[in-house]
């Protein structure tokens, strides 16, 4: 498509990748139709930001808003059992570009993207679109009553799928997907009474099966547990049941399982681990959890999409030709890539064995050589600063393969 011929484009979905898209393509001039049919669960998956999040909240100009209603996020704690924790600090992370987060009510960190995306231009139309692809090809359009709705004369010049998990586009066109390994089930809601290790830390604790997070929010406590989906259907037939009973189950938890108070619907999510091969068409783009989601646990959906935002909006207000949408592709999906890979890392137990071996031997050769190294770009993977960084991916790929010949990472296993 030859530079400059994207004059409008079509969202699909109102979260934060496709409001975020909406924002930087209106900077840039384009004519921006968002279509949001505005339905959304209870609860949403990913209100713990990693750091590499706040530079993109201040390039949407709504900063100072979201620390207004959320809680700083200095750090994270790793519990495996008992006396068994792990915690550092983001100001403590060598060449760390921002030391802190916030941990955020999803419900309000939403709406305050779409505002931004509304003082910006972007045309909202409150229903969701309907697509069609054009015969014979892979270009898609929307169906004339969409068109109608939005006030629009002809077709989009461009189409993008920010709709989420639904995957519109994909499902429409048939596009390949890759599963990860994992079958586990999300169990989440919020509680008040749940005790925290670190005020404001994100908190991953090591469960008799699964895992479970503790992500602080004003007033209340939000709580997955992750678990292998046959062992949760041994503790109840519906998801609040499966909660409550694992709550009160796991020794890890039992402690505060039987006096926390859930103050929210059990929302389950249960097909996280799932990518496209491909995000990109001649007049289509897929965006954020559209183009694929990889696992909770590091809190890296947030990021990928609106990173993805801002590298496709670079790219449509360029003009979106063939090479610059293969580049945004192909970021994509080394992004998720990276991020699943990282994830393997955790289940698998090599992880922390890593890092516990890492401060054991620190000081001793040759440990010593590349210790300063692993320190600065290991632990900026995790925040989200160097996920994308061939460098940083590589040091964390070499230690986890060639680093543990002498060290059993059984214990840090997910099971």
């Amino acid at each position: 498509m030859p530079r400059g011929e994207i004059r409008n484009v079509a969202i699909l979905g109102g979260g934060p990748a496709g409001a975020a898209l909406g924002v930087f393509l209106a900077r840039e001039g384009v004519d921006v139709t968002l279509f949001d049919g505005g339905k959304r669960p209870p609860l949403i998956v990913g209100e713990s930001l990693v750091p590499a999040v706040v530079p993109f909240l201040q390039a949407l100009g709504i900063e100072d808003e979201v620390k207004a209603y959320s809680t700083l996020k200095p750090g994270a704690t790793f519990t495996f059992g008992d006396g068994d924790r792990m915690s550092f600090l983001f100001a403590e992370v060598r060449a760390a570009k921002t030391p802190y987060s916030y941990n955020v009510p999803r419900d309000r960190l939403d709406r305050s993207v779409r505002e931004a995306a509304l003082r910006a231009g972007v045309r909202f139309v409150p229903q969701h679109a309907q697509l069609e692809r054009e015969p014979g090809s892979e270009r898609v359009r929307l169906g004339a009553e969409s068109l109608a709705a939005a006030g629009l004369d002809r077709q989009p010049d461009f189409i993008v799928d920010a709709a989420g998990r639904v995957r519109l586009l994909g499902r429409l066109l048939g596009l390949d997907t890759v599963e990860g390994g994992r079958r586990d089930t999300a169990l989440h809601t919020h509680l008040e009474g749940v005790p925290l290790v670190s005020e404001g830390h994100v908190h991953t604790d090591l469960l008799e099966h699964g895992w479970c997070w503790r992500i602080p929010l004003p007033g209340r406590v939000s709580v997955g547990l992750v678990i292998d989906t046959p062992v949760l259907r041994e503790f109840g037939a519906t998801a609040e049941e499966q909660f409550d009973a694992y709550l009160r189950h796991d020794r890890m938890l039992r402690e505060w399982g039987f006096v926390a108070k859930r103050i929210a619907p059990v929302v389950k999510y249960t097909n996280y681990q799932m990518r496209h091969t491909r995000g990109v068409g001649e007049n289509w783009a897929l965006l954020g959890d559209a183009f694929g989601f990889v696992d909770p646990v590091f809190s890296s959906g947030m990021l990928v999409g609106l990173d993805g935002a801002l590298e496709l909006s670079k790219t449509l207000a360029a003009g979106g030709g063939a090479e610059a949408l293969a580049r945004y592709e192909a970021h994509v999906l080394r992004h998720l890539a990276n991020w699943h890979r990282v994830a393997n890392y955790f289940y698998d137990g090599r992880l922390f064995t890593l890092l516990k071996l890492g401060d054991k031997k620190r000081t001793e050769f040759p440990w010593s050589l590349i210790d300063p190294h692993f320190r600065k770009h290991m632990p900026r993977v995790f925040t989200g600063e160097s996920t994308t960084q061939r460098y940083s991916m590589g040091l964390v790929d070499f230690m986890v393969r060639w680093a543990l010949t002498r060290s059993d990472p059984a214990p840090y296993m997910v099971r």
